[in-house]
């Protein structure tokens, strides 16, 4: 698929929505970089964002690229991991007096802290990746850390894309796997995005279903490829994580992207940063929570239904919350409180289209068909298990939900089998 020719969008689609995205370029492919001075326009003062592992990576040929116009430069440490919270967007704040654009090198957190800091600033940003390792360059959401919770912040997008192959394909291997991982959770995303349509009514539109379902199946052939860094895979990586992204800027939010998978991601990064527990890359917590819920949705498919919700009392819920997520906790009940899920009664949904939506939980790869997929490029189940051990994992499958307010087949999981 021509990327620059798709973010041209669609002005009527079948959906009745008009689908537009702002990026003006994306570059992808060998020698990338170089177009960075065609895409800086003259007299442009540039503030330069990475950390020291980006900078390593590309930060020598983006400062040849951008010829002399680097007015300052915010470096954070490569490590410990840096977290795209309050005190890391201060900090980029701090050196903005005098600029006039942002160019973030990196992949998740630096564009993430960059397009939250160019939003609000209203100060344009490009980002160059230095790896493949998830889809959030072209979406108009920036994954943030704020007052302890995750959050996805509505901001605005990157005025280009820079997606140079010669330093993508050297990117830790753990994050090539983590690119690939995460474009391999759509199939979860798109069945939740499927079920709140047929459940809750919400938007959906088959023509972004059908262009990412197209990505998905055209990345599933790249796994020998990406373990070789190839550079064709690297590339055909690159342009789905992209192609992925302009989606969601089509459509304004994550939700076709984005569903239980992640939210089983949120929470052991969550959960990880509440109580100093070691947790696994997003696009790797992403893929494992992948076979995670088409587990459940095998599960759904199997068992006969009740004709009752689960409910716990208000009490278990708020201990339930405090048990989970200690300081974080007040955050999630509030936005439930707030979202007014434990009150909604779906009962009638699920039990009148009962047939549609065991129709819908089945179209997707089964747990076996996803667990072989990932296994292609080096996942194996068992070390997801070792990593976080099984009670964790089912805490996961239970309370992920609350981090959000999106209904994804954990909330259909939970109200039917009270999430055990």
């Amino acid at each position: 698929m021509d990327i620059n020719q798709l973010l041209l969008g669609v002005e009527n689609c079948p959906c009745g929505r008009p689908h537009r995205c702002s990026i003006e370029r994306v570059a992808v492919g060998s020698g990338a970089i170089a177009e960075l001075s065609s895409l800086v326009c003259d007299g442009e003062r540039v503030l330069l964002v990475s950390d020291e592992n980006t900078y390593s990576a590309a930060g020598e040929r983006v400062e040849a690229a951008l010829e002399g116009r680097i007015a300052a430069r915010v470096i954070f440490p490569g490590t410990p991991l840096l977290i795209p919270d309050e005190a890391a967007i201060e900090r980029v704040n701090a050196a903005l007096d005098g600029v006039s654009l942002v160019v973030g090198i990196g992949s998740g957190v630096i564009q993430d802290l960059c397009k939250y800091v160019s939003f609000f600033s209203k100060i344009p940003y490009i980002i160059v990746a230095t790896a493949p390792s998830m889809d959030g360059y072209a979406s108009s959401g920036a994954a943030m850390i704020l007052g302890g919770m995750k959050e996805t912040v509505a901001v605005g997008l990157p005025r280009a894309i820079v997606m140079d192959t010669d330093v993508l394909k050297n990117a830790p291997m753990d994050m090539i796997r983590s690119g690939y991982g995460d474009i391999m959770g759509k199939y979860s995303s798109l069945c939740d995005w499927h079920l709140a349509h047929a459940v809750d009514g919400e938007y959906y539109c088959p023509y972004i279903d059908r262009v990412i379902r197209e990505t998905v199946e055209e990345t599933r052939a790249c796994a020998t490829g990406l373990l070789a860094r190839e550079e064709r895979s690297i590339e055909a990586l690159s342009r789905a994580l992209v192609v992925v992204g302009i989606t969601l800027a089509f459509v304004g939010n994550s939700r076709p992207a984005s569903g239980s998978e992640h939210h089983l991601s949120h929470f052991f990064e969550i959960v990880g940063i509440e109580r100093g527990e070691k947790y696994l890359p997003h696009g790797t917590d992403v893929a494992y929570a992948a076979v995670i819920t088409a587990r459940l949705r095998a599960e759904l498919c199997a068992r006969p239904w009740p004709h009752a919700l689960y409910r716990p009392t208000r009490e278990r819920f708020e201990a339930d919350m405090r048990e989970n997520y200690g300081r974080v906790a007040d955050g999630c009940i509030a936005l439930q409180d707030k979202v007014g899920n434990y009150e909604r009664n779906r009962l009638s949904a699920y039990l009148e289209k009962e047939k549609e939506l065991r129709e819908i939980l089945s179209e997707m790869p089964s747990p076996e068909e996803t667990e072989a997929l990932l296994s292609e490029i080096g996942f194996r189940m068992q070390d997801f298990y070792d990593f976080y051990g099984e009670e964790k994992i089912a805490r996961a499958v239970r309370f992920a939900k609350d981090l959000k307010d999106r209904y994804t087949v954990l909330w259909m999981y939970y109200d039917l089998f009270g999430g055990k």
